[in-house]
């Protein structure tokens, strides 16, 4: 686990709503602020979490001359509620639980097993359709930088890094156009670095409030970004 993790922001972005035209511009200003430290250094990855963060860190690989890979992690929905999350968990099974809420949603043990049945498999599912066959990257020793399209709740994230590490990162960069202030605090402690160009310190919070342009990212958009190949794959 990192001991300290350092914050980098746009300062004018701090508070701001409506700032980037749709994800991949969002990608290229990520870019530009990741560009002085990681342009071209050897060792490095990309690592994307689907579906929101692809066409970010497809913009990150270009710019930094980097491979890039996928994350596969997946928040844990509230029941009846496809918006929200409880948690996440990642393709090795270890959750990242939201306990005050969970404490204020009353969940049974029941409901909370059968939701990480569900996304078990639906991240083993997402492995073998958004890899195509490929195997995962190895991470040992590398730099890994983990995209998303924000940090909300940051389970997802916390997930994300925690397996990163536990496959042998180096160091772990987060990278996301916008995000929560608490919720940079608890995934801070896990990762080396945050660039977050917009950061918020307010509720309520919602990742599409720091784009013009917003959808969820169909599966065939996702593929089409992927086999585009914008650099090599690790």
């Amino acid at each position: 686990m990192a001991m300290g993790y350092r914050l980098h922001e746009i300062p004018e972005y701090r508070n701001k709503h409506r700032l980037f035209a749709d994800r991949r511009e969002a990608g290229l200003v990520l870019a530009e602020i990741l560009a002085p430290e990681y342009a071209g250094i050897d060792n490095a990855v990309v690592l994307a979490i689907p579906s929101g963060g692809v066409p970010i860190g497809v913009e990150i690989a270009r710019r930094l001359l980097l491979p890039l890979d996928l994350m596969i992690v997946r928040k844990l929905q509230v029941p009846g509620n496809t918006e929200a999350g409880f948690g996440a968990m990642g393709l090795e099974g270890r959750r990242f639980l939201n306990e005050e809420m969970l404490r204020s949603l009353r969940l049974t043990g029941e409901q909370i097993e059968r939701e990480a049945a569900t996304v078990r498999a639906e991240l083993e599912r997402r492995n073998r359709l958004f890899r195509e066959g490929r195997p995962q990257p190895d991470l040992a020793g590398r730099t890994v930088i983990l995209t998303d399209d924000g940090l909300a709740s940051g389970a997802t994230m916390m997930a994300a890094a925690d397996s990163a590490r536990r496959q042998g990162a180096a160091a772990i960069v987060v990278a996301v156009p916008t995000g929560l202030l608490d919720s940079i605090s608890r995934v801070g402690p896990l990762v080396d670095e945050v660039y977050c160009a917009n950061v918020l310190d307010f509720w309520p919070f919602a990742v599409a409030n720091a784009y013009r342009r917003w959808h969820d990212l169909s599966r065939e958009e996702v593929m089409g970004l992927l086999r585009k190949e914008p650099v090599p794959t690790p």
